[in-house]
């Protein structure tokens, strides 16, 4: 059974796991606006809304904790331009489009991933 054993592999090791999942965070961050897997997509999603709740909080803790989990260009653009945007806003900060078209590498499925407005 797969009880508590949340998330997706993506059939990589832990800390390329992790390292990847930074590196789609950061890009998300820095533009706004990503193209990826659906699956990759659907992980990152929840991530990035937990990050964006933390940094509505408006506090130096929240900046601090930010600040070890992204890199520094990221974390203070989430925190001085994005979350301020959503402190009305009670959750859904990121959409996914899914995308007809798929990866002619090896046909995965993919998907567009952006804040709304």
């Amino acid at each position: 059974m797969r009880h508590l054993k949340k998330g997706r592999k993506f059939h990589r090791k832990k800390g390329q796991r992790r390292a990847l999942l930074k590196a789609l965070i950061n890009n998300l961050i820095v533009k706004e606006k990503i193209e990826t897997t659906e699956a990759k997509a659907k992980e990152l999603k929840s991530r990035v809304e937990k990050l964006v709740t933390l940094a509505k909080k408006n506090r130096l803790e929240s900046l601090r904790l930010l600040l070890a989990r992204l890199p520094k260009s990221a974390a203070k653009k989430l925190f001085y331009e994005i979350a301020p945007r959503y402190q009305n806003r009670s959750g859904g900060y990121v959409r996914i489009i899914k995308s007809t078209k798929l990866r002619k590498k090896d046909g995965a499925k993919m998907a567009i991933i952006e804040f709304i407005k």
